[in-house]
């Protein structure tokens, strides 16, 4: 698996209707099961409840484990929430979507 990008537009903090933008880094090893569940996974929720709202970078920790060293990753899949801030992390494959949203922050 290749590290892929997928993107709406450019980040920033506010998307023109006012909505926040959202940038996520989600970290996979290669293409196990949990790793293409937690793709999956979260590719519906931001589909669903942030469309047109997210960027979303997949990193396979196989084939970059440097950027894994610098977010200091103890597990995968995990993924980063980078904005809005807080910063947060979520470990696992994304399937618990009552705990993704509580912890995005998403209404």
């Amino acid at each position: 698996m290749k590290k892929s990008k997928v993107e709406t537009k450019a980040p920033a903090a506010k998307t023109k209707d006012n909505g926040l933008m959202y940038v996520l880094t989600l970290y996979v090893t290669a293409t196990t099961p949990r790793s293409t569940k937690a793709i999956a996974n979260i590719r519906k929720l931001c589909d669903q409840y942030l469309n047109g709202r997210y960027d979303l970078d997949i990193v396979d920790i196989s084939r970059d484990p440097e950027m894994a060293r610098a977010d200091q990753l103890i597990a995968a899949p995990t993924l980063i929430k980078r904005l809005p801030l807080p910063l947060r992390r979520f470990i696992g494959d994304m399937s618990d979507t009552n705990r993704l949203k509580i912890g995005l922050d998403i209404r």
